[in-house]
């Protein structure tokens, strides 16, 4: 078995669309290992980053097979455990521990349907241990409510996409939402009671929230719809819709998260900000805002929709501030 580093290749989306054909070593292993492949990747995996990210681990896991001249009943614990341990970035950078644990769980789950479907006796993976990684905090940079404001302010409204990029951002903020869910958003997810207006959001996981919208939210998003001239069109048809060119108006069809990303981006950079920041960063901040506001932490949790507390955590900044606070009372 070779010891050498396994450098990861950037994602290939042609290999990672769906419906894609299955590498050499999948059809080799003959028609219960195509099952079983295509089972996995097109029935099982609903999400498109879970899809993406896994269909792109296990892919280049076979192609390393394939190098060590492995079929797939041969592969065994070792290798996986080789495998695993040399990953390393395109540029020979040893890969982090998170992604070392992303690769193994795709191995992992993807012998698991192996097994299920006969195509293999057992599963080489089952046995082999991740790295350890513990996290005590969040990556996710977070603002500060003045530079939130500050991004809001500084969009120029006399032009429809200005109206839908503060209507966004508005989202993004005062609901929490991942950018994902809100470039899901159709006519139908904004809607009111009769008392207030309400937000359905399509989450990962499956989940599906309802969050009302604040007096200044419901305001942005209607003005924005009203300029669009959307409120007539189907209900299923994209809320949130792409700018032509650099024509200031707007197309029938949908923005996706890469899109509202950009947008982001740009309304970063124009308020003076960094642009390292993303859509998580007004999803961070949102939570810390709340959390030093004295908001009950489970009600806290309810609006980031996480299934486990310890989640939310990560999204504390509070921690940071004393320590900054302690740091700066050094009197060396």
């Amino acid at each position: 078995m070779s010891t050498a580093i396994v450098k990861l290749a950037p994602r290939e989306p042609a290999a990672n669309e769906r419906g894609s054909r299955p590498p050499t070593i999948v059809e080799r292993a003959g028609q219960p290992a195509m099952f079983a492949y295509a089972e996995f990747f097109e029935a099982e995996l609903e999400n498109e980053n879970t899809h993406r990210s896994y269909r792109h681990a296990v892919n280049r896991f076979l192609a390393w097979c394939d190098l060590e001249g492995l079929d797939l009943h041969r592969v065994a614990p070792a290798h996986v455990a080789g495998y695993i341990r040399n990953l390393a970035t395109a540029r020979g950078i040893p890969a982090s521990k998170p992604t070392q644990k992303l690769h193994l769980a795709a191995i992992r789950q993807f012998f698991d349907r192996l097994v299920l479907r006969h195509a293999v006796i057992l599963n080489p993976a089952a046995s082999v241990r991740g790295p350890k990684h513990q996290v005590a905090g969040g990556k996710t940079p977070a603002i500060s409510p003045e530079q939130a404001r500050r991004v809001l302010h500084s969009i120029e409204l006399s032009y429809v996409v200005g109206l839908r990029d503060r209507a966004i951002i508005a989202v993004l903020i005062y609901t929490a939402a991942r950018g994902g869910a809100v470039a899901k958003l159709r006519l139908r997810d904004f809607s009111s009671d009769g008392r207030q207006w309400l937000f359905r959001f399509d989450e990962k996981g499956g989940r599906v929230r309802n969050i009302p919208a604040r007096h200044d939210l419901e305001g942005y998003v209607l003005d924005y719809i009203r300029a669009a001239g959307i409120e007539g069109d189907p209900p299923d048809s994209p809320l949130f819709r792409t700018a032509r060119g650099k024509t200031r108006a707007l197309t029938a069809t949908g923005m996706t998260g890469k899109d509202v990303l950009r947008m982001v981006k740009r309304r970063f950079k124009d308020a003076g900000l960094p642009t390292t920041l993303t859509c998580h960063t007004f999803r961070a901040t949102t939570i810390s805002d709340l959390l030093k506001s004295g908001v009950n932490p489970d009600h806290v949790q309810d609006l980031a929709g996480h299934a486990d507390a310890r989640t939310t955590r990560l999204y504390d900044r509070r921690k940071r501030e004393v320590t900054r606070n302690i740091v700066e009372r050094i009197s060396i």
